[in-house]
């Protein structure tokens, strides 16, 4: 493998020349700083490569080295709770390194050599492993305990195998595989982030993912393992709505990519995390978190390294059998930058200037995503979460697009509710769930029979509101029938006391999905009752004047444990709407106008 002389440059691509060889997706090291590079094309000995770090300075004639190896990841204990930039460099190790401002070149191991790790050994010498099996754990934090698995690619007797304190680098035992060839085991595995890491077999997913936001969760589910599109444009909140699922998702591992996003939403992260409770352990919440930073005045070629970089490591927790929540915010930029690095090899453009591989780039990330079983038997999941920025919030743009065809949950956010303050901005009449059939009856069994037909019956009642609107926007309200008007209520109930949530205050910011169903009981009840009542002959202006409405505006702000609350509004809301004298249109009245 030789050495190649740069002839060219062009901003974030660099071409060189006698990399005899050399493979698609190498990584070299470019220039006398020895700045990290990816080939991306290959054209006999030239090939063209993408540079990770800023270009200025470097011209024709400076060398690049190979380094024989594919961009990797380090996989091991001392992940949680690091922060990293694109290609797996901490950047807490990095400031050490460098100072406060970064320069070209500075590198640093994505795991620690130095620390010290208590290995507990699980699995029996003498016995047969395969790869991808636990063979111990280290306990990482107090959340977390880091299982140990042997790599994919071994499998034979395990000949060695001790417990003890050791480095990610230390042989801790041995493999002897069919062929006679000694395996040595380490606690750390190297990954080329590009390769999706394999599994046994990949499973029907049928679990929720819950997040606590009333809108996602009974609108527009998504499932453990899979994947998910929150469209936008700028303020209208994905990334309070990630940060949201990131919190409070029911999974053990999240891991958050910053993929060109600006440096002050990072920081947000930075600052938060580590201040808020792990609603599941008492804990940080960055005891089970990791964070890829990679802002956008970083260079631009490496948020395609960090996207790969955050879905591989979610992969490996999904081998040991941990369920994974990944954030990637924005894949716009990421495409961003395909384009700019596909404009400067001078390729075919598509729409709007985008590569023509950007549906397929855009697949072969999301579909990493998934419930499976691991090579060494255990099931797990990896959920992604993808934001999407596109232009003035156009939903018809190519990013978007494209990744509505892989993805199964639409989270349409729209500038329009943001202005009017309603939050999460998600519109129920643009976004979708293509999971509802497979969690029905999770939602049968440990929720509640009746959850699915609420669910159903309260997006009938929003999309007839859309219709009525336009009609009442024209003739007035007054001119809609008794019981049209009493829909109109109801749907505005739905909005204001349901989808409408609060994620800075306490006893708002989560919703457990039992308290979801209870809401849903005591809003269509009061809506069923005010049919009964309109056609008793009791108005519209008296019912609304009905004191438990109060009490049902109030409710979301009740306790997630205490079901009994929900219950009692139900019986109150029975008591009150009762038609108890009068008769004839106008002429009936409710309880509470009696007394």
């Amino acid at each position: 493998m030789q050495s190649g002389t740069i002839v060219k440059v062009a901003g974030p691509l660099v071409i060189a020349q006698g990399l005899t060889g050399s493979r698609m997706f190498d990584l070299v090291r470019v220039g006398a700083d020895g700045l990290m590079g990816e080939i991306i094309e290959m054209r006999g000995d030239r090939a063209s490569i993408q540079v990770y770090e800023e270009t200025q300075g470097i011209g024709p004639g400076d060398p690049v080295e190979p380094t024989g190896a594919p961009l990797s990841v380090e996989l091991g204990p001392g992940m949680l709770g690091t922060v990293y930039d694109g290609v797996q460099r901490p950047l807490e190790a990095i400031e050490a390194l460098a100072g406060e401002f970064l320069h070209r070149g500075v590198d640093a191991p994505g795991l620690d050599r130095e620390k010290q790790w208590e290995f507990v050994a699980i699995a029996e010498v003498g016995t047969q492993v395969t790869g991808g099996q636990i063979i111990g754990t280290v306990q990482e934090n107090e959340v977390i305990e880091h299982r140990i698995m042997t790599e994919p690619h071994v499998a034979g007797e395990l000949i060695a195998l001790t417990g003890g304190t050791y480095t990610v680098t230390d042989t801790i035992g041995q493999v002897r595989a069919a062929d006679g060839t000694i395996h040595d085991l380490r606690m750390m595995q190297t990954w080329p982030v590009r390769t999706p890491r394999p599994r046994k077999e990949k499973l029907n997913a049928t679990e929720p993912l819950t997040s606590g936001t009333r809108v996602i969760d009974t609108m527009f589910p998504l499932v453990k393992g899979g994947a998910a599109c929150i469209p936008g444009p700028f303020g209208a909140g994905k990334t309070v709505t990630q940060h949201q699922i990131a919190k409070w998702a029911n999974a053990q591992v999240v891991i958050f990519i910053g993929c060109g996003e600006r440096g002050n939403e990072i920081t947000d992260v930075l600052m938060e995390f580590p201040e808020l409770d792990d609603p599941y352990s008492g804990q940080p919440l960055m005891r089970r978190t990791i964070l890829v930073a990679n802002t956008s005045n970083m260079p631009v070629a490496a948020r395609e390294a960090s996207v790969y970089t955050g879905i591989t490591m979610a992969e490996y927790f999904r081998d040991m059998g941990y369920e994974v929540v990944l954030q990637a915010d924005s894949t716009s930029r990421w495409a961003e930058a395909m384009r700019e690095i596909s404009g400067r090899l001078e390729e075919m453009p598509g729409d709007e200037g985008y590569p023509a591989y950007l549906g397929t780039r855009l697949a072969m990330f999301y579909e990493r995503a998934g419930k499976v079983i691991a090579l060494g038997g255990d099931e797990g999941s990896v959920s992604v979460v993808g934001s999407v920025s596109p232009p003035g919030g156009d939903l018809s743009e190519p990013v978007v697009q494209n990744t509505l065809r892989v993805v199964k949950t639409f989270w349409a956010l729209q500038d329009t509710l943001a202005f009017q303050r309603h939050f999460p901005a998600i519109d129920w009449l643009t976004s979708y769930s293509l999971y509802l059939d497979k969690i029905e009856e999770y939602w049968d069994e440990h929720i509640s029979r009746d959850f699915r037909p609420r669910r159903d019956r309260v997006m009938q009642i929003l999309q007839r509101e859309s219709e009525l609107d336009e009609i009442a926007r024209l003739v007035g309200l007054d001119a809609l029938s008794q019981e049209e008007q009493a829909l109109m209520d109801c749907a505005k109930m739905i909005r204001e006391d349901f989808l409408q949530q609060n994620a800075f205050r306490d006893d708002d910011q989560f919703s457990s999905l039992p308290k979801q169903n209870k809401l849903l009981e005591v809003i269509l009840t009061f809506y069923d009752y005010a049919l009964i009542a309109v056609e008793g002959g009791v108005r519209r202006p008296s019912l609304a004047g009905a004191p438990v409405r109060e009490k049902i505006t109030r409710a979301k702000y009740q306790s997630n444990d205490d079901m009994a609350i929900y219950d009692a509004i139900v019986a109150e809301i029975k008591a009150e709407l009762s038609v108890v004298a009068g008769s004839g249109a106008g002429g009936a009245r409710c309880a509470w106008e009696v007394q």
